[in-house]
């Protein structure tokens, strides 16, 4: 637990000093986030605003974990490195994104072809390694499984293969969700703090009741692989956003860009595959999921008007889902704070349905 501790504290407080560096030096360097013409008239005061702001929060979340590991004399786990790769890995495919916006000053970075090609050479290295039988703990456990969970593996056994197509669809899926959703300020930092927070009790939880542990009975217990590991890092990305939402919350001064919302995303996705609970993330994360079918549904609605009528017609104002409350009036902060809302009450929900189902195998 002191690892746990160390790591959130850390990244916390490293969180808070690099982006203000980051803030003073991106702006130096001309780093500024072009804004596409078709948002709304209020986003176009946020031109020039520092992007790239990620880099801060992974740079904070490496630095507060390995250093835990270090002043707590524990030696960091398979599933850890797994993660971080994940975490790392995507936040490279999101820095090349805003690094091409800004070196070419238009609102558009990486094609959309490289994007993926990017995301799913991340995604399926991670899936591939997390199913190798070299990375199964003393417990023969692997830090992803065969089958599908909500709270628990049920279902058939999968084939590898059909498990890492699933595992590059949620990387794919989560990282892309969590990049719609950060557009406006402090929207994303502030709903993932408390999305993390749920992995990091979840986490602490898993080990606490783990199998093959002393007094823990097997209809109570969770085959999960080096679930505290998981937790301290959950701890360092919980307590990252939330310092860098500091200076990103309304008015921003620093925009994460894709660095640090694929990243975020995908970060989520690997959480949800190690800790056994895939189907639950659609829970924890149901803003990400609503703000996901907005864009959906509002392409499927537009190609579908147009080819019986010839005329396009739209669902919502605009989408993602929070452009269309912009356009009908409300204020940023008011749309973030609701939002804020929503996820806090998915996440209680989502750590309910994980704690009732333990209960209930009592």
């Amino acid at each position: 637990m002191k690892a746990v501790l160390l790591s959130g504290t850390l990244a916390l407080v490293l969180s808070l000093l690099t982006t203000r560096l980051a803030i003073r030096q991106f702006t130096k360097w001309g780093y500024g986030q072009e804004i596409h013409e078709d948002l709304p008239s209020g986003h176009q005061t946020k031109r020039g605003t520092p992007t790239m702001g990620g880099v801060a929060i992974v740079l904070s979340v490496v630095v507060g974990y390995f250093t835990a590991k270090l002043l707590t004399m524990t030696a960091p786990t398979s599933s850890a490195y797994l993660l971080l790769l994940l975490f790392v890995g995507m936040a490279g495919v999101g820095f090349l994104d805003d690094y091409i916006k800004v070196v070419k000053q238009r609102s558009l970075g990486l094609r959309a072809r490289a994007k993926m090609i990017g995301q799913a050479v991340i995604a399926v290295t991670f899936g591939v390694l997390a199913l190798n039988p070299s990375m199964r703990n003393s417990d023969g456990v692997a830090p992803a499984s065969h089958q599908l969970s909500f709270l628990r593996d049920f279902g058939p056994h999968l084939a590898g293969i059909v498990v890492i197509v699933l595992i590059w669809l949620m990387v794919n899926g989560t990282s892309n969700a969590t990049n719609l959703t950060d557009g406006l300020d402090g929207l994303l930092a502030g709903s993932a703090t408390m999305v993390f927070g749920a992995y990091l009790i979840i986490g602490v939880w898993q080990n606490n009741h783990r199998c093959h542990t002393a007094g823990v009975a097997d209809s109570i217990c969770y085959n999960v692989h080096a679930p505290l590991d998981l937790a301290a890092i959950a701890a360092a990305i919980a307590g990252a956003c939330f310092g860098f939402l500091w200076w990103n919350a309304s008015p921003a001064r620093i925009i994460m860009g894709d660095t640090g919302s694929l990243a975020i995303g995908a970060a989520m996705a690997g959480f949800a595959i190690m800790s056994r609970t895939e189907m639950l993330l659609i829970v924890l994360g149901g803003l990400y999921v609503a703000i996901t079918m907005s864009v959906m549904l509002q392409v499927t609605w537009f190609k579908a008007t147009k080819r019986t009528s010839g005329v396009g017609k739209r669902l919502f104002r605009m989408a993602p889902l929070q452009h269309h409350f912009e356009i009908l009036g409300w204020e940023q902060v008011t749309i973030v704070i609701r939002f804020w809302i929503i996820t806090g009450l998915c996440v209680v929900a989502g750590l309910g349905i994980f704690y009732s189902e333990w209960v209930a195998n009592l």
